[in-house]
């Protein structure tokens, strides 16, 4: 039997992007403008207030020489230790209602992050790879909210979740390019939305589902579902394979605009779940 508990003591208006490296969580605070780090154990977090540099942040991965990239309201930027902020890139500087959402970087370290549309107009957003030597591309267009992404453990697929659609795509993959997309699982029966993602030692996907209170696993090779694990908060936005031997799953939450949770906000840990996640891949720029 798999338990649910709280990890750490911090409370986000809108947790996203949770990541396991070097011993830590790594996760953001999207309407908080703030990028968390956790520690098993430890009651406070490492706290860096990108507000005035990102703005609104939407996710946050680990450069293999140190520090971070983050991307949001203002492009993609390089953040140290120190916290001292470099602008990057912003491939969407005329779109005032778009912002950079979740990101994940692929196994032979180049950062894939999409842009979701505020105000919904469909397929106004991307999804883009700012590349290890310092290029930015779009590799997937006319989006609307751009989401979970992951990589299978042979490297050659990128899973993909455009959240207005359902579904998830599988893209074919060779040195940062993406080939012909297939849906590989369709969510649509659900009421509820496909979030952020994880995937595990046996290439099963978990999705957290927002507006759904749970986190559920999927085979893609099949599109079943094979488990699903429920959570006391509406709002789980996504999820992340962590701890010392990568068995437990961290889900990041948000708070609902009118239901009242006891813990909204709250980045909760699933343990005794039987399996174990993968590595998380890193910026190698």
């Amino acid at each position: 039997m798999h338990q649910v508990e709280l990890a750490g003591k911090y409370k986000s208006q809108w947790g996203e992007g949770p990541i396991w490296h070097d011993g830590a969580l790594l996760y953001v605070d999207i309407e908080g403008k703030k990028v968390i780090r956790y520690v098993e154990g430890q009651g406070e977090v490492d706290c860096w207030d990108v507000a005035d540099s990102v703005g609104r942040v939407g996710t946050v991965v680990p450069r293999l020489n140190g520090g971070m990239l983050v991307a949001g309201d203002k492009g993609i930027f390089a953040l140290s230790e120190e916290g001292n902020v470099q602008f990057l890139a912003d491939p969407e500087p005329d779109k005032a209602n778009n912002r950079f959402n979740d990101g994940k970087c692929s196994p032979d370290g180049h950062f894939f992050a999409g842009t979701i549309s505020l105000v919904k107009n469909v397929g106004d957003a991307a999804l883009y790879r700012y590349s290890k030597n310092g290029d930015l591309t779009e590799v997937y267009g006319a989006v609307t909210n751009s989401n979970g992404l992951a990589w299978n453990k042979a490297g050659d697929v990128m899973f993909y979740i455009d959240t207005p659609t359902k579904q998830v795509m599988a893209f074919p993959y060779v040195d940062g390019e993406l080939g012909v997309p297939k849906v590989v699982i369709d969510t649509s029966a659900l009421d509820a939305s496909p979030d952020g993602m994880a995937i595990d030692e046996n290439d099963h996907l978990w999705i957290a589902f927002c507006h759904g209170g749970c986190v559920i696993c999927y085979d893609p090779s099949t599109g079943e579902q094979v488990r699903k694990v429920e959570l006391p908060c509406l709002e789980t936005t996504a999820c992340a394979f962590g701890g010392e031997n990568l068995d437990v799953l961290y889900v990041t939450t948000g708070i609902h605009k009118t239901e009242v949770e006891e813990y909204a906000g709250r980045v909760l840990k699933v343990t005794g779940l039987g399996v174990c996640g993968q590595k998380s891949n890193v910026f190698q720029g």
